[in-house]
Formats: structure tokens, sequence, C-alpha cells
């Protein structure tokens, strides 16, 4: 929540990226004539106003703000009520900016001040609000998705995995997994479950959980992980469909690649997956099996970003199935209609 120096020109870095981005609006994204003469275009076009209801990330206010407006849009925000004071200078600061460029002050809103009544008045205002993307935990985005009136884009909660597979090479498995959990364990790119194919067990785990556990990582480990490193508490069932948001880690052993499909098919939340191999065959299977937002191979999953994407900032991390998935930029925050021109055409 801290917003020092550096994290304010981080903000105001990302808000001149942004700025710099093509603007999607307008851009045509298919077209044909018909044997009738019509000419068809499809083409982007803003939503109109977007809400957002997200927990209690100052950064979100900025980020969210500065990519309705470029995609063509308004937007109402309701943001924690630990960051309500500090969320409505940075409000205060964007409408004064809008006003100096004769834009409507009102195109960026804020009803943190209405709390949880404002919240449920916003999951209601369908006909007003054209979307809805809620951002933070779990349980608030099953609230906003079980509760809204208005269409939601559904973020998820980042259940994420990392699988060792037996040819991964020992200072990747180190350095990826150390980076994918404890750079900012607390964002829903981090790692959360640890997956090792047995035949690499031996050879990577050791290394692997002494690096993280120096980090001060509590690793919650199955049996056959155990054995092979006693610094860990015996996981439980609950460990694989836990997204930690903190130092902690679940590490199972695993038979094969079947095996770690058949985990990750299991307690996966959608959000990112990533294997650490150099079997080309086993890097395929993965990529087109894995039912994720992203699947990465060779890299940690902290990379599952918007900025990180080239896309400025972002408005959050789709793990549903519409026509918006993984890291939302500019295009996932418009909608198209379709053009058509005549001269005279009636249809017989």
């Amino acid at each position: 929540m801290r917003l020092d120096e550096s994290r304010l020109e981080g903000l105001a870095t990302a808000t001149e990226l942004i700025s710099t981005l093509v603007d999607p609006v307008g851009e045509s994204l298919r077209g044909k004539i018909l044997p009738n003469g019509l000419h068809l275009t499809q083409v982007r076009v803003p939503f109109g106003v977007v809400g957002a209801i997200y927990e209690a990330r100052p950064n979100v206010t900025v980020d969210i703000a500065a990519l309705a407006l470029k995609s063509g849009n308004a937007v109402v925000l309701r943001g924690g009520s630990a960051a309500e004071q500090t969320n409505a200078v940075l409000v205060e600061i964007l409408q004064d900016a809008l006003a100096s460029v004769g834009l409507p002050r009102d195109a960026v809103q804020t009803i943190d001040e209405f709390g949880r009544r404002g919240a449920t008045e916003l999951m209601r205002a369908r006909g007003l609000v054209d979307v809805l993307i809620p951002r933070g935990s779990a349980q608030l985005i099953d609230t906003v998705v079980r509760e809204s009136k208005v269409p939601v884009i559904e973020t998820g909660a980042g259940v994420v995995h990392v699988f060792l597979d037996e040819s991964a090479d020992a200072q990747w498995a180190v350095d990826i997994v150390h980076n994918a959990k404890v750079q900012r364990p607390s964002v829903c790119n981090a790692l959360e479950t640890l997956l090792v194919h047995e035949r690499a067990a031996e050879r990577l785990l050791p290394s692997v959980l002494a690096d993280l556990r120096e980090a001060g990582v509590t690793i919650h480990a199955d049996e056959r992980a155990r054995a092979l490193f006693a610094d860990a508490v015996p996981a439980t069932e609950d460990d694989w469909a836990t997204e930690y948001m903190s130092l902690d880690i679940s590490v199972r052993v695993v038979d094969d690649l079947d095996a770690a499909l058949e985990h990750i098919h299991r307690y996966s939340t959608h959000h990112t997956e990533s294997i650490i191999t150099n079997d080309l065959g086993n890097t395929e299977r993965f990529l087109a099996e894995v039912d994720s937002a992203v699947v990465m191979v060779n890299a940690s999953t902290r990379f599952t970003d918007g900025g990180e994407f080239g896309f400025g900032a972002e408005v959050g991390i789709s793990t549903q199935k519409l026509h918006a998935r993984g890291p939302m930029g500019l295009p996932e925050l418009t909608s198209s209609k379709w053009v058509v021109r005549g001269a005279g055409q009636v249809r017989g």
C-alpha cells in the first residue's frame, strides 16, 4: 500500500507508457465484401463505462484509470477501505488532469465513500455500467461473480504451478523457483505449488528447497519430498489448493509428466503454469494440455504481468475464457461493432 517516491515514479512512468501505446479504438479486426457489394468491417469500440472493485492497492487506481481512458472508457472505481484516503487523492489528481485538457472530470470517479453499499450498488448498476472487473482475493472475486447483475470479466486467484521435469537444468530450477516464489510472494502470479519429476527429485530438490528455506520460505511437502529435505512440514490436502500469498510453498514429487498434468488439472485456478525442461516433446505436451491463461517454458511465473508483457499496466489477469484471457491491457477494454457500407442494396 505504501506510495513512496520510487513507487509514485513507477506509476507515473507506467502512465506515460500507456499514453504512447496505440489507441485500439477504431482498429479494424476483420472485413469482407459480400457478393451483393456490401462492405463489412468489424472495428473496436469502447465498452463505455467500466466498473472496478479491488482491494487496497493504490497503484491499481492509477493503472485502471489510465487504461480505461486510453481505450475510450469512463471508469467507476471502488477500492479497498484501507486505502480510501490515498485513492481519494489519486482520483482528484486524475480528475484535475482531465479537466486541464478539456475532458470531463467525471470520466474517472470513485465511490469509496459509500463503502460496501457502494460496491453493492455498482454490482446492480446494469444499464449504467457496461462491464465490471473485480481484482483481489478469491473471496472478493467470487462475491462479485455471484452477486453482480453487470457483466463481469473474472480475474482469478493464482494457485500457480512450476513443474521440474526430468531434464530440467539444475541452475535454472534454483533460479526460476526462487524468483517465482520469493521476489514478491503476495501477488497472484507468485508460485504456490512446486511439482518435481521423481527421476529428478534427488538431483534437484535439495538445492532448490535449501535455497527457498534460506530465503525464509516454509515448505509444505509430501512424503517423498520430505524424504529428500527434512526441514519441511507435512503437506495436507488443503495445501494443494491454497493460494498462500506468503512465504509458503507446497511441494510434491510426481511419477511423471502425466501425473504433473493431472495434478495441475485438479488444483489449478487456470492462471499461470510453467515447466522447466530440456525435452522438446514434454514442452509441447505441457503447452498444449495445460488449460491456463498463461503457460510457460523455462521462465518464472512472475512474468505474467501487463507491464512485463508490454501493455504498460494491466486491469487484471483474466482466468475466464471469454474475450479476455491473461493480462488485460487496452484491447481487452474494448468491444466491437460491425460497420456495413452499402449502395442501395435490399434483401431479397
